[in-house]
């Protein structure tokens, strides 16, 4: 009986394979009870083929060229799970971007600010896979996995480097006992004895080509890589892995399982990132508007992130005095300079000028200090209050990636 299977477009375009029909397409055992035969084995070859290319692309972490197809929506791609998700969409709405969810389990949302652009929840190596594919437009990750999975392809570009949340490092650790006791630096760890060809430095992680990468740029080459279930601290006591290649953030569950990390170990390191598709912020039409507005709300944000104005009242015969007497404390100087304005008050029925208010933008840790300061030179009547947004005059990455994108 002949069998015929209709392929999809992606599919129909692989290349066919050279095959004869005479080899057998697979290897069954004797007890096996189906053969394949004719029109049959040649259609199964080739779906084979196709699925075997597409399948090895994505666990390189690769993907085809982006192919920019024509819709009016711009896509943002943002983590499905966990607490990248949650500080994903903490971030749009603390820059007045509400992401609206009709229904928790779905995976497709709105956001009313950004009428013409539609909201992806996916899994953060899937966001940067899709960006690749021209699925996504945009998207935010953590870099770790935009260099474990875009290797570097020139069409990912990395539109806002530190989004503040999701600060980790990507590190290589090994046990604190046995041999590894006195070994405390990477150069230490390549140059114990032990490893050779035959008995190579073995390393578990799920960072396979970060990996091999950095220790070929450190010129380290008795070294093999694995892939590990669950977590991988427990792998050097298992005996499954000499060290680990892992993300790190306050290193306590390393602690607690006897492992360290070593000087020269840090691979890289990685916060939350909002990444774009080359070819979409310049080929999709709404796609550089977009990118511009969402980046000028997180700018502003993240900037204003741990300020605070602080406003105090000074007596004084001028506002060139004042200021005089404020410049002379050193955390007193803010942004660009303290803003210093007349107090107009009503003395026996006349207007007369006897106070000065003083506006300065401090950071949270300076700003004790600087209250101290304050009154130390006259300041009274202290008012303090965080800052939600500074907007500059121009957006200091947007110039740069227009820099970046050659427009």
């Amino acid at each position: 009986m002949s069998m015929s299977i209709l392929l999809p477009t992606n599919l129909q375009q692989c290349p066919s394979p050279s095959f004869s029909p005479s080899t057998p397409l697979l290897s069954p055992s004797p007890s096996t009870a189906f053969s394949f035969v004719g029109t049959s084995r040649r259609c199964l070859r080739l779906v084979t083929c196709c699925v075997s290319s597409v399948q090895s692309s994505v666990a390189n972490g690769s993907a085809p060229a982006a192919v920019i197809v024509e819709r009016d929506q711009i896509r943002l791609g943002l983590p499905s799970k966990g607490r990248m998700a949650a500080d994903s969409v903490d971030l749009l709405k603390d820059c007045q971007l509400f992401v609206k969810q009709v229904n928790p389990r779905q995976y497709v949302a709105q956001i009313p600010q950004l009428p013409n652009t539609e909201v992806w929840f996916q899994r953060p190596k899937d966001i940067v896979r899709k960006l690749l594919s021209g699925d996504l437009d945009l998207g935010i990750v953590g870099l770790d996995t935009l260099c474990e999975y875009g290797q570097e392809n020139e069409d990912l570009i990395i539109v806002h480097e530190a989004l503040n949340f999701g600060d980790c490092h990507l590190s290589i650790a090994i046990p604190n006992y046995g041999v590894f006791e006195n070994i405390n630096s990477l150069k230490e760890l390549a140059d114990m004895p032990q490893w050779s060809e035959e008995r190579p430095l073995r390393v578990a992680t799920g960072f396979t080509y970060l990996g091999p990468k950095f220790m070929e740029e450190n010129g380290i080459k008795h070294v093999t890589f694995s892939t590990a279930d669950g977590a991988l601290e427990a792998a050097p006591a298992m005996g499954i892995a000499d060290a680990i290649l892992d993300l790190v953030s306050s290193g306590t569950t390393l602690k607690e399982n006897n492992l360290k990390e070593i000087e020269g170990g840090v691979v890289l390191e990685s916060q939350a990132a909002l990444v774009a598709s080359r070819r979409a912020l310049t080929d999709r039409k709404g796609a550089i508007k977009t990118v511009h507005e969402i980046l000028e709300r997180l700018e502003a944000h993240l900037k204003a992130d741990g300020q605070f104005t602080v406003v105090a009242n000074m007596r004084g015969n001028s506002a060139q005095e004042v200021a005089e007497r404020v410049l002379s404390q050193p955390s007193l100087s803010g942004l660009q300079g303290p803003t210093i304005s007349p107090v107009y008050c009503t003395q026996n029925g006349k207007v007369s000028i006897d106070y000065y208010a003083i506006v300065i933008c401090v950071p949270k840790k300076a700003l004790y200090e600087s209250v101290k300061q304050l009154r130390a030179v006259g300041g009274s009547g202290v008012l303090v209050s965080p800052l939600t947004y500074i907007f500059d005059e121009d957006t200091p990455r947007w110039g740069q990636l227009m820099r970046n994108l050659n427009l």
